[in-house]
Parts: structure tokens; sequence; C-alpha cells
């Protein structure tokens, strides 16, 4: 479809995302080796405790961007994680939306909705090919350039589309760790100019395709499983999950997320970025952290 030239909010020069208040969130379907190795008591939902938990990333993300929500729609248990929905393209002129082809079957509805509401915000877009599941296996660096996941939820043959239809290159990163099943669990463009990458979870040719670009900072398997690299960042500020505040220190998970803390605020410390964390426990019920929430409308966040 033909946008409206004179509104779509991917052509403003101030922040904008995308997310969904979590009213019909749910974990009924374990779709994810996560969520499929908790029992039925770990994975029950607290819904007031995840709509409080949502409200602070909004409001810290309302303060500093345009912040849109999609309307929630019954019946989509994950609809809250809105990464998966789409990607902006902004290096194509009429900032393309690409919607995605889900290959897991209980999201596959959430492609209707967002059809509708990427309709009604004026935007242009194209329905990707099977399979194709969001910013969160395709990573904006800069100009033309991207990352692509493929191998897991994301095709290959996806990722080829792309270069053809909207004329980009996008470095393919193959997805083997069903843990890390999405590219934002592996790979975070912190800069324009540098990428946090999970490098063991890397191709030697992969990895040396993305360093032809940019600079790499390199983060280990255990810290990338906690979530250092599933961030937003906002101005000057890199937004993360992390329950260590709420964990005993003798709780199993204690060691993980304070290494896990601590690194993410030297690599900031060291761009003078500021790391902001958030308590999700409720959202990692679903085997989710903070970047699965948001999508970006723009890249104009730092």
């Amino acid at each position: 479809m033909s946008p409206d030239p004179g509104s779509p909010i991917t052509h403003e020069d101030f922040p904008a995302f995308l997310m969904n208040v979590p009213l019909f969130l749910a974990t009924d379907v374990p779709n994810n080796v996560w969520m499929q190795e908790m029992s039925e008591e770990a994975r029950r939902l607290d819904r007031s405790k995840a709509l409080a938990q949502f409200r602070r990333v909004y409001e810290f993300l309302a303060a500093r961007a345009v912040v849109y929500l999609l309307p929630s729609t019954r019946g989509l248990q994950d609809q809250t994680y809105v990464a998966n929905l789409a990607v902006v393209l902004p290096h194509t002129p009429e900032r393309r939306v690409v919607i995605s082809n889900f290959r897991s079957e209980p999201r596959r509805g959430e492609r209707e909705a967002g059809v509708a509401f990427f309709e009604q915000m004026g935007l242009a877009f194209d329905v990707a090919p099977p399979f194709f599941e969001g910013e969160a296996d395709l990573k904006y660096v800069r100009e033309n350039l991207y990352i692509g996941a493929h191998g897991l939820r994301t095709s290959r043959e996806a990722l080829d589309w792309f270069e053809e239809r909207f004329d980009m290159e996008v470095i393919p990163f193959e997805m083997e760790n069903e843990y890390l099943y999405h590219l934002d669990c592996s790979v975070f463009p912190i800069t324009r100019k540098e990428v946090m990458v999970c490098t063991e979870m890397a191709a030697p040719a992969t990895l040396k395709a993305i360093e032809k670009h940019v600079d790499v900072i390199d983060v280990d398997l255990d810290d990338a499983e906690s979530g250092i690299t599933n961030c937003v960042r906002v101005g000057d500020s890199v937004l993360c999950a992390s329950s260590l505040a709420a964990l005993p220190a003798e709780h199993e998970d204690y060691p993980y997320e304070k290494r896990k803390v601590e690194r993410l605020e030297a690599i900031c410390r060291d761009r003078d970025l500021t790391p902001v964390f958030f308590d999700l426990s409720e959202f990692q019920k679903s085997g989710a952290m903070l970047s699965c929430m948001v999508m970006h409308l723009n890249y104009n966040n730092f």
C-alpha cells in the first residue's frame, strides 16, 4: 500500500516505538525450550504483576520517545512481544515495514492484527515470505546493512528475499542453539559502529563478515543466555531485563545475573552510556526478555 507522506511516524526525527499491553498474555502453549523446561506451576502468570512490570518499561520509554500501543487481541498469548511482529527498514525511502510470517503456530494470528495496525497508521508495508519473525531476527546496523538470523525461526530464503526486494546487505547469522532462538539473544548493535555479539554462537565466516563493518564487543554464552544482548537503547540509556535486585544471594541464578549486570555496566561505562534494569520476571515465564517487548518504528533512538 502507499503511505501518507505527511503522517508516518517512521519519518519523524524523534524516537518512536511500538509496544502492546499484555492484557491477554498467557503461557498455555510452551513454544520455546525455556517454557518447555518449566513446570505448569512455574509458568503460571501473575497478571497484575506483569502489568506493573510492563508499565515501568512503558513509562520510561514514553518519557523519552513516542510509544504507540498495538491493540490487544484475545487469544494471542504472545502478542505483547512486538519485536517479532515486523521490522521497519530505515534505509528505504518510504521506511517500509515488513510484517512477519511466523513459523511458531501460536503466533500466526498476530500477522492479521499487524496488517490492520500498519494500514491504520498509513505505513507502506509488505508481508514477508515464510518464515520471518520480525525485528528480533533482523538487526539494523546502519545505512543498508543488517544482520539476519536464519535456521530456527526465520528462513534463509526470507533473508535472500530481503536482499533482493530492498537492495540491502544482510549478514546471515545461523541460529542453532534453541535457548538463543532469536537473533536478539546473541546480537545487539549498541552503537552504529559497535555490535555486541555472542561470538561463541557465530560461525567464523559470519563473525568475519560482521567485523568488516563494525567493531565486535564479545559477550560469552552465559551472559547471552541471561539476556545481555536483549536490550533497547534510547538516548544514552540501555534498557535490559534483570531480576538481580529481587533474587536472594543463594539463588542458583544469582551469580549469572550478577555477572551479566556487571558486564553490561562495564560495556556502557566505556561508552558513556547508562544501563537501566527492569525486573521482567513474569515475561521470563514466556522465555522472553526486554527487547522482545519493544519494536522500533524508526531508528532515531541514538
